[in-house]
């Protein structure tokens, strides 16, 4: 039996600056779930711009960066857009499942995809 992995390190290619000046690029994403894609489609901001469904998915999905307490939408909303692009196409290879029902392991950066295939 093999033992699936639910967790993935990563490091920003910039990283985040909080308020008091401290930069964050160390974290981790855990394999998402059918209500962390399904959950945000009520929510107010999406409906008004579906666009925003990525920042509200990945602020569900990171348990965390740097030394921060919590990952919310302004902390996603606040990244530089090489770290946000980063952060979708990560989410997209960890939770893409290959033909044989395999989690697709992380290999390098050739593999990307895109986050509007939610």
């Amino acid at each position: 039996m093999s033992v699936i992995s639910t967790e993935f390190e990563f490091t920003l290619p910039i990283g985040y600056r909080d308020g008091d000046g401290s930069l964050h690029r160390n974290g981790v994403m855990r394999l998402a779930t059918a209500g962390d894609e399904i959950l945000p489609m009520k929510d107010h901001r999406v409906q008004a711009n579906p666009g925003y469904l990525p920042v509200i998915v990945l602020s569900r999905v990171i348990v965390k960066l740097g030394s921060l307490d919590m990952v919310t939408t302004k902390v996603i909303e606040d990244l530089f857009t090489a770290d946000f692009a980063y952060l979708q196409d990560l989410y997209n290879r960890i939770n893409r499942i290959d033909a044989d029902d395999k989690v697709v392991p992380l290999q390098g950066d050739d593999a990307m995809g895109k986050f509007g295939a939610l």
